[in-house]
């Protein structure tokens, strides 16, 4: 078959599908376009997710009659004057927008500049554009794209729903006005209701943007970020740990202003997590970094969301610290989810009670009146009293259910300092799992297993940087059966299982000895210690750092060091674990990322029982 000249036609269409893949693509390179014209409001509508209708007006720059016509021509463009592709400063440069749209679509372009009597316009249709015609417009441009890939049929049945598609579109302008808080946004259409994007007052920066683009539960819960170094820079937010999600869709990434889905940033943020956060947990982030324009190669792909850095190491180890330096001065922050979702939980599990009903002859309510009277007239020698009614004499101190409470003797450090400190003095012991402790302006449940976790965690790092972990050695050792697969994997890493304390060795086929254990765990359970670890070493991947092997090595053996759920406590021991947490790094969170507890600010609690 001879080889023969492509029609300039379907040249446009096949490189039309590098750059218009979907109608968010559309919207994209038309916001992109508005913003390299200096535009301070941009306003979005479209129809159909995309497919029907596109509209795209902005305040910008706008083109004169010759700059439209040569517009919507291929590899036409005032974005790279001297061809210098190693210094970019725009968000488009390549020229193929509007003439790969046109190639597609029916496309409509009417601008104005400033200093110009009346707007141009210029219609393109498969291709083929018409003459350049005088229209109505104020100062900017406006592009309207309708029956998206109607020359090629073919692209339409891959399309999603119009909801989906609609969706996507949301996506893009959400991304942008991140980048952008000094211009105003709208996106309005059939799809879903309109968002309203105003331009950030002076002062007020990047955080009132990412409030309106990401909800005050992002606001309410996230650390500034800020850092950089040699030409490199690097600011945003960061979410904490306790508000993740199941998914990575919440990591926005901007390089130079520039929206981006790089695989080194989101390494580099998942390594920054990864003492915080589980596997299967992600956290929500909002990272820009401004970097040399010689140092980022932003012509990789058509659609410019990926790019390549001069020296990756460098980006990568300046996120981490960026990152690793915020979570560590929100160390001690749980999210005020957790608060905000206990009181809606409260608010629907209360209702009122039901027709005549008594709460003192309420089957479900204890007899504590003999125990009401002992305190009311016998105070603290009551104690005796009341002892047999619990399963500790010690316990009593923190009955919850005598309708007196005020006549109950309080532990002795219940003083205004420690009302003062940031999780208060414990009050109560419920379920032998959680604390109950007592603030100058709420209350905080603490969950005692997860919260120390966290502490001989974090001990057990503190003791390999220092010295290395101190091991106790077992007059007998203890043999572990396991499968065979599980004693290879442990013998295996051995090694890395010695530099936490824990020594091992082969004992036949499906055994192992244990001839050492952490001093810092104290009595441990062997056999559920190591099948714990056997099972998370079966879901390692090999390529996965020495580093992070350690930390899931120490996380495991934290978790089987803890104080266990069912643990009953005294009144000093609650006291020191809250005070080991305000002193220890990260306590907000165990590391399974989970909150280690819930603060209830006094304020919500008395509109629950609608005082305010």
């Amino acid at each position: 078959m001879p080889i023969r000249q492509l029609d300039p036609a379907v040249i446009n269409r096949i490189a039309a599908g590098e750059v218009v893949e979907r109608p968010a693509s559309v919207v994209k390179e038309l916001i992109e376009n508005a913003l390299d014209a200096g535009a301070t409001r941009i306003d979005v509508f479209t129809e159909g997710g995309g497919r029907r209708r596109i509209t795209v007006t902005d305040d910008g720059c706008g083109m004169t009659r010759d700059d439209l016509a040569l517009a919507v021509e291929r590899h036409a463009t005032s974005k790279l004057a001297d061809g210098d592709l190693l210094a970019i400063r725009t968000l488009g440069f390549r020229g193929e927008a509007l003439p790969s749209i046109g190639a597609v679509a029916r496309l409509a372009i009417t601008t104005r500049q400033a200093d110009e009597p009346h707007a141009w316009s210029i219609a393109v249709e498969g291709g083929a554009k018409s003459e350049v015609k005088p229209a109505a417009l104020a100062q900017g441009t406006r592009v309207e794209v309708r029956d998206l890939f109607h020359t090629t049929p073919a692209r339409l049945k891959f399309l999603k729903t119009e909801r989906t598609e609609a969706e996507a579109i949301r996506d893009v302008v959400r991304k942008l006005a991140m980048s952008r808080p000094d211009v105003a946004f709208t996106l309005a259409g059939e799809e879903r209701a309109p968002a309203n994007y105003p331009a950030a007052l002076p002062g007020t920066g990047r955080l009132a943007r990412l409030a309106a683009v990401l909800g005050p539960e992002f606001a309410a819960n996230a650390i500034e970020v800020g850092g950089g170094r040699e030409g490199l820079a690097i600011e945003g937010f960061a979410g904490l740990p306790t508000l993740s999600r199941a998914n990575a869709l919440g990591q926005y990434l901007f390089v130079n202003g520039r929206p981006v889905r790089d695989k080194l940033m989101l390494g580099a943020v998942r390594a920054a997590y990864a003492d915080y956060l589980p596997r299967d947990r992600h956290p929500i982030v909002a990272l820009f970094v401004a970097i040399d324009l010689r140092e980022v190669d932003v012509n990789v792909h058509p659609a410019k969301a990926e790019v390549r850095f001069r020296d990756a190491g460098l980006v990568r180890a300046t996120i981490v610290r960026a990152l690793g330096e915020a979570l560590a001065r929100g160390a001690g922050r749980a999210a005020t989810t957790g608060g905000a979702a206990t009181i809606a939980a409260l608010r629907g599990a209360s209702g009122a009670p039901p027709r005549g009903w008594d709460w003192r002859h309420s089957p479900a309510r204890p007899n504590l009146s003999a125990a009401a009277a002992a305190l009311a007239t016998q105070g603290a020698t009551a104690l005796d009293t009341l002892a047999p009614q619990f399963a500790e004499a010690a316990q009593a101190a923190f009955d919850v259910g005598a309708p007196s409470a005020d006549t109950r003797p309080q532990p002795a450090d219940v003083t205004a300092e420690a009302l003062d400190r940031p999780l208060g003095a414990a009050r109560a012991q419920l379920h032998e799992t959680y604390i109950v402790a007592q603030t100058r302006d709420g209350v905080v449940i603490v969950d005692q297993h997860a919260a120390h976790e966290r502490i001989v965690y974090e001990r057990m790092k503190a003791q390999l940087s220092a010295s290395g972990i101190a091991r106790q050695t077992l007059l007998i050792p203890e043999i572990v059966e396991l499968d065979e697969a599980d004693v290879a994997r442990l013998l295996a890493r051995a090694n890395e299982l010695a530099r936490y304390g824990l020594v091992i060795e082969s004992f036949g086929p499906g055994a192992v000895a244990v001839r050492e254990t952490p001093a810092l765990l104290g009595q441990v359970d062997a056999q559920a210690l190591l099948r714990d670890l056997a099972e998370h070493m079966a879901e390692w991947d090999e390529a996965l750092p020495l580093e992070r092997r350690l930390l899931a090595v120490a996380a495991t053996m934290a978790c089987h060091g803890s104080v266990r759920a069912g643990r009953r406590l005294r009144p000093e021991e609650m006291n020191a674990l809250l005070r080991e947490m305000e002193e220890t790094p990260n306590a907000g969170q165990c590391n399974h990322g989970r909150p280690t507890y819930v603060e209830l600010k006094l304020s919500d609690i008395e509109r629950l029982f609608g005082r305010r």
